[in-house]
């Protein structure tokens, strides 16, 4: 898998070259934010590592066409590992994640989308569909001169959202998902309930 110095890695599901385009429709695209809490020890505080193993799938699906995975080492929003456990302590005290971060003197979200536009432009990828909720990514990954162009917003659908199967299930998982409800209203996220 190409890995550039930054440790950001590109991947694309269902085994075509990453230069070759193909296919008439727009590949399906993850941009995906490091979690190390729910990727690896599988917090119960988010549902990144879900919503990674969910792109995947989709872009495994026979018919799918593949898709690009892009990942990018900006943990916690962007303030880092140390600064995130701060902010899951002021969780602990009745805060959400935005009013966290902006408590810790951080920007509700300081991620950056600059490098993954720049990995989709060296990879011949001028439309794209993107799989996200996140209406200030879709415009930061297209870019200041729409170098590239998303086509299609595919919504990510928690788990735990679709009916009595599917995601981890627990109290903090529930506390975690309402908060996200709240989140979608403050940070103008495009899912409702009733997407899922």
């Amino acid at each position: 898998m190409p890995e550039n110095t930054n440790g950001n890695t590109i991947e694309k599901a269902g085994g075509e070259n990453l230069t070759e385009n193909t296919k008439k429709d727009p590949p399906l695209v993850r941009i995906h934010s490091e979690c190390y809490t729910g990727e690896t020890v599988w917090s119960a505080r988010c549902d990144c590592g879900e919503q990674l193993d969910e792109a995947a799938r989709l872009m495994s699906l026979p018919g799918s066409g593949g898709g690009i995975i892009i990942y990018l080492r900006q943990e916690g929003r962007g303030i880092g590992l140390g600064e995130k456990l701060k902010a899951y302590n002021l969780q602990d005290l009745g805060s959400d994640t935005v009013e966290a971060n902006l408590l810790l003197r951080h920007p509700a979200d300081a991620r950056s989308y600059g490098l993954a536009t720049a990995m989709l432009q060296d990879l011949g990828q001028e439309e794209i569909r993107l799989l996200t909720n996140n209406p200030d990514k879709v415009r930061a990954v297209e870019g200041p001169n729409r170098e590239i162009v998303v086509k299609e917003r595919v919504p990510m659908i928690p788990l735990a959202w679709r009916g009595k199967t599917g995601g981890i299930r627990s109290q903090e998982v529930g506390g975690y998902l309402k908060t996200k409800l709240l989140q979608i209203e403050k940070m103008g996220h495009m899912l409702q309930m009733g997407d899922a």
